[in-house]
């Protein structure tokens, strides 16, 4: 189960994540530069040109051309997809080690990363389904889990709950990242069944999606209703700290009250 922050916050990656740069385990690192003078290692949060989205922008450019290599229905150019999946894969892991290792963590960074990982798996499942590699149940229910999802962490950063990714649905990430491209490669080169391995773990992570999924609803609960009981207490306390001001200055005026007849009875 994951944990909570009811504090308010941005809105974040979807699961990312969910790691992404978004999701937020930090690391912390000497080599970065300073910037506009503020803290040493930190840069402006809307800052764009950062090498972690340079690397997301890249894996978005990834999206159309495995969508091409897949419409050409050759075994040359499946293979060739799978391996472009694959480094598309691989940047998303990059950049969110770079924006953790050198702390560049912006608002672009966590808006573009997860809509890139959603771009690449959504794309290359809907093109699985075309080519007729994986059944149209699947890839509705997998698309479907992460809308909800999607529109569940909106509610909940609305509502001050932050729902960070849970190992449960970091791992569906991963295992989707090695299944897809697997079940991309029609044919068995080197005598390994590619696309059967390709199937397993994507039924393996559409297992572990719903089960996630589970996660994030019980913990947007839960953090909902806390979320809910602090903003109770903190209304109970500044009407305290209103009242307790209101008694203070009719106090006060009291003693003034006090103080001038007490200079009435005593005129000297």
């Amino acid at each position: 189960m994951t944990s909570l922050d009811p504090s308010a916050s941005k809105p974040e990656e979807l699961e990312t994540s969910i790691d992404p740069q978004s999701s937020f385990e930090e690391g912390h690192d000497d080599e970065s530069t300073e910037i506009d003078g503020s803290k040493p290692g930190k840069i402006d949060e809307m800052t764009f040109g950062t090498t972690p989205n340079i690397l997301t922008l890249i894996r978005m450019g990834f999206v159309p051309i495995v969508v091409f290599m897949l419409f050409q229905r050759t075994p040359g150019w499946d293979l060739a997809a799978a391996l472009t999946f694959g480094v598309a894969s691989i940047t998303d892991w990059l950049d969110g080690y770079i924006a953790r290792k050198q702390q560049v963590i912006t608002i672009y960074g966590k808006l573009l990363d997860p809509l890139a990982d959603k771009f690449l798996v959504v794309s290359s499942l809907v093109m699985l389904q075309e080519l007729g590699r994986v059944h149209p149940v699947v890839v509705i229910l997998l698309i479907c889990r992460e809308l909800a999802i999607t529109g569940l962490r909106a509610l909940a950063s609305a509502e001050g709950v932050i729902i960070p990714a849970s190992g449960s649905a970091k791992w569906k990430t991963a295992i989707q990242m090695f299944g897809i491209p697997f079940a991309m490669v029609s044919h068995d080169p080197f005598g390994i069944p590619f696309y059967s391995i390709g199937m397993v773990l994507i039924y393996i992570s559409l297992a572990v999606s719903l089960w996630s999924a589970g996660d994030y609803v019980i913990d947007f609960f839960k953090g909902l209703k806390l979320a809910r009981k602090l903003k109770k207490q903190e209304k109970k306390l500044a009407r305290e700290a209103r009242q307790a001001a209101r008694k203070a200055r009719l106090q006060e005026r009291l003693e003034k009250a006090k103080m001038v007849l007490e200079k009435a009875k005593n005129p000297s």
